[in-house]
């Protein structure tokens, strides 16, 4: 991100893990997800205090800087709403920062947490492939295809997807030979 100051393009909305708000923007831009940092060591070390999980990630993050990770270095700082619904600058990171970040935190809410991040990656490529979709039908269009045979491709496409990406391989296992 060039600039750490937001610009009109971010979308600020918050999202859950279990119970816990985790804020978040979106960078139109760079099309690209920003986490509140704290917000999920909160989420993380099961701590309703935002003070405590605040102090926490003070030391882990100092503690992480000494050791040269690069995960720091990775982080923003953004204007997040808080609590009192003032903005404030608060350490922001990426999904794949945040995965190298839970590493560093002995949590049994780390496994959850990665798979949340993930699904949450899994949702945006999934976006990404229905605008594509949509932009090969406008595609079709401007070379003059009709509605029928654009809606017959698709139908094409999708059961092809289905068949592709939708089988479960179940393999015999060569032990119980």
């Amino acid at each position: 991100m060039s600039a750490l100051l937001p610009h009109p393009e971010l979308s600020r909305r918050a999202t859950l893990f279990e119970q816990d708000q985790i804020r978040r923007l979106y960078d139109d831009a760079t099309e690209t997800w920003w986490f509140s940092v704290v917000d999920v060591i909160q989420a993380l070390i099961q701590q309703p205090d935002f003070q405590a999980a605040r102090n926490y990630w003070k030391v882990l993050k100092g503690r992480l800087a000494k050791e040269g990770s690069q995960s720091v270095t990775n982080c923003n700082r953004l204007k997040l709403q808080a609590a009192d619904g003032k903005s404030y600058l608060s350490d922001v990171a990426t999904a794949g920062t945040l995965l190298r970040l839970v590493q560093s935190v002995p949590s049994p809410k780390a496994e959850p947490i990665k798979l949340w991040l993930a699904k949450g990656g899994y949702e945006r490529m999934q976006e990404m492939a229905d605008l594509g979709l949509d932009r090969a039908r406008e595609l079709w269009r401007k070379h003059g295809r009709s509605e029928k045979w654009i809606q017959q491709w698709m139908m094409g496409q999708e059961t092809r997807n289905k068949l592709t990406y939708g089988r479960i391989m179940i393999r015999p296992n060569p032990s119980r030979a």
